[in-house]
C-alpha cells in the first residue's frame, strides 16, 4: 500500500488504484498533524510500504524512523506549481 502525504494531491489515489496500487492520503487517514517520523511509524505499522511526498527534507527529518524500518520506501514527486 502507498501513502500519499498532505501535500500531495489526492487526486493521484484514483490514478494510482487504476494502476492496481492500493493508495490512500494521510488526511483521509486522520494523519495530517502527525510530524513526518511519526507518520511514517504509523503508516508502516499498519502495512504502508511507501510514502509519496513533496517534502525534500522529508528522509532527513524521518531518518530515526527510517531506520527501524529500512523496508520502506520514501519517494519524492517533483510536481508543477498549480
Amino acid at each position: 500500500m502507498w501513502l500519499l502525504d498532505v501535500n500531495m494531491p489526492r487526486q493521484l489515489v484514483a490514478l494510482l488504484e487504476n494502476q492496481g496500487i492500493r493508495t490512500d492520503t494521510a488526511m483521509a487517514r486522520g494523519w495530517d498533524n502527525l510530524s513526518n517520523g511519526a507518520l511514517l511509524e504509523t503508516a508502516a505499522a499498519v502495512g504502508f510500504r511507501s510514502i509519496l511526498t513533496r517534502d525534500r527534507l522529508f528522509g532527513e527529518s524521518a531518518s530515526r524512523a527510517l531506520k527501524r524500518f529500512p523496508e520502506f520506501s520514501v519517494v519524492l514527486v517533483t510536481l508543477p506549481q498549480l
